[in-house]
């Protein structure tokens, strides 16, 4: 595990780099593209956040969530990913939805640093990848 300081700067300035941004992104759409079909379906996006567990647990303790309400959550989701409505979810709006949830992330923490902990092997985590090029630009100068 790593820790890491990053403010609302860090994250916009990541988004900013739209190389290192789009790669990322690129990254992580390959990585959840189970079946390598170019798009994301709603099994696929709907496995993804599951593994996260943003929806499963409240600050690291489990809650019971009945099944159809997170079937409409993940639908959701998946609709809002989904913006052209074709029923898959292609790079682009992958990219954008994103951008929009780190933009979010940005506003939140504002100015004030926070610090996180995270899996030093966790290399689709787009925060982690804000900060490690935060860090390279600051052992650049």
């Amino acid at each position: 595990m790593g820790v890491v300081i990053i403010d609302g700067t860090t994250v916009r300035d990541f988004i900013a780099d739209d190389t290192h941004f789009t790669n990322s992104i690129n990254e992580q759409f390959t990585s959840l593209d189970l079946n390598n079909d170019g798009v994301l379906s709603r099994a696929e996006l709907r496995k993804a956040f599951e593994s996260m567990r943003l929806i499963e647990s409240h600050f690291g303790i489990d809650v019971t969530t009945p099944p159809e309400q997170l079937t409409r959550l993940y639908d959701s989701v998946f609709d809002t990913f989904d913006g052209d409505g074709s029923g898959s979810v292609d790079r682009e709006e992958f990219k954008n939805e994103m951008k929009k949830i780190m933009l979010a992330i940005a506003d939140g923490l504002g100015s004030s640093p926070i610090q996180m902990v995270l899996e030093d092997d966790d290399e689709m985590n787009l925060l982690k990848k804000a900060a490690d090029l935060e860090a390279s630009k600051n052992a650049a100068v």
